[in-house]
């Protein structure tokens, strides 16, 4: 009956006097169903598996972080209340609901300012609205920290959906990150509401204020040298944070299903890692003493901060990430190797996966460049051409 029903509409949206309209239709139908249209002309890859589904996969892939993450806030705002609770102990149920009603506000208001935007410029060019804002909408909440204002999240979002995407062609033509440049702006306009340094968390029952703060494990080992988070619970991510990048095991869940989807790539996200280990073990190797911040140790490198989250869903992004698989390992190694720079050296801002995978962004098309030129190079020489 459905699909009877979209048939029956797809004329007047597509010929008749709502054509103007007509993406929001084709989005509305390709939601539902799998496209009954194929490319006809111009050199394309032929594959089983299209944009929706691809996006589809990576919100899947989000879900364990997203899921724990709610409850995370909510077990962060009773943890504040009362500073005895552990997480075991903590109610679940009440820990999650405090988290979803901080977690939906920003989803909502997310969706609605940027999936606008995406419509507007969609109806503007003429082409169907794409599935790309699918794992924007969802990765942006889950990179702020649960307090931020309501008006940041939309400006935001805003910023990083005109400026980070659209203004370069739409989806599959931008050079950044659309989510990382909407949080990056927010970092330099607002940096109160979205410091590295202290995540504002709430108080027991839902009421969010400013009155209660933490110092994020990053910040102390910066300051003393230490931190007073037990390892597990920073790696498991029983921490304050942003809401989505707190716990290193969801996030290799994540990793694991985007791998398993051929998805996400691999390469990246190992050789993410080994940039961070080979240039943590290079700090610590440079320190002065092991209460210096030079001597943290890539382990709690990987287990603090947003690395993981960053490594797993940013880092990987089909668009802005290189494309050649040499490129990949150099790609993301760089961005292991600058997050590690980033966070010992820059004593204003702990965190350094944001920074990094941005940078390395807007070298990714150079890195594929020179690979690709030394393949070219490689086959001459082994053919005799000169």
């Amino acid at each position: 009956m459905l699909r009877k029903l979209l048939d029956s509409l797809e004329p007047t949206f597509k010929h008749g006097p709502l054509k103007r309209f007509y993406p929001f239709f084709e989005a509305a139908d390709t939601f539902l169903y799998t496209p009954g249209t194929k490319t006809q002309s111009g050199p394309h890859v032929r594959d089983g598996i299209d944009l929706k589904r691809t996006m589809i996969s990576v919100v899947i892939a989000l879900l364990p972080c997203t899921l724990f993450g709610m409850w995370n806030v909510g077990y962060q705002s009773m943890h504040a209340a009362d500073p005895s609770l552990t997480p075991g102990a903590a109610n679940f149920f009440e820990a999650f609901k405090i988290g979803l009603l901080a977690f939906l506000p920003i989803y909502v208001v997310t969706l609605a300012v940027g999936g606008t935007l995406e419509a507007i410029f969609a109806v503007v060019r003429k082409h169907e609205i794409n599935e790309g804002f699918l794992v924007t909408s969802l990765l942006f909440p889950l990179i702020l920290p649960p307090t931020i204002p309501l008006w940041q999240v939309g400006l935001g979002i805003a910023f990083g959906v005109v400026v980070g995407k659209e203004i370069f062609g739409g989806t599959g033509m931008n050079i950044l990150n659309p989510a990382l440049t909407a949080r990056l702006f927010l970092y330099i306009a607002y940096p109160a509401q979205i410091s590295g340094d202290v995540v504002w968390i709430g108080t027991a029952g839902g009421k969010w204020a400013d009155g209660f703060s933490g110092a994020t494990p990053l910040a102390d080992f910066y300051n003393t040298g230490v931190t007073h988070v037990p390892y597990m619970d920073a790696f498991l991510g029983f921490i304050p944070g942003c809401i989505g990048e707190t716990s290193v095991v969801a996030c290799l869940l994540g990793a694991a299903y985007l791998i398993f989807a051929k998805v996400g790539s691999w390469r990246i996200m190992l050789s993410c890692l080994l940039g961070l280990i080979a240039t943590g073990l290079l700090f610590n190797a440079l320190s002065p003493s092991p209460e210096h911040y030079l001597a943290v140790t890539p382990w709690w490198h990987l287990a603090v901060g947003g690395f993981a989250f960053g490594a797993v869903f940013m880092a990987t992004d089909p668009v802005s990430a290189a494309q050649t698989n040499t490129g990949r390992w150099i790609y993301g190694f760089l961005i292991g190797a600058l997050t590690a720079v980033v966070r010992v050296l820059n004593p204003a801002y702990p965190e350094g996966i944001m920074l990094a995978i941005i940078f390395m962004n807007v070298f990714a098309p150079t890195i594929d460049y020179y690979v690709t030129k030394a393949n070219i190079k490689r086959r001459e020489a082994r053919l005799g051409v000169q």
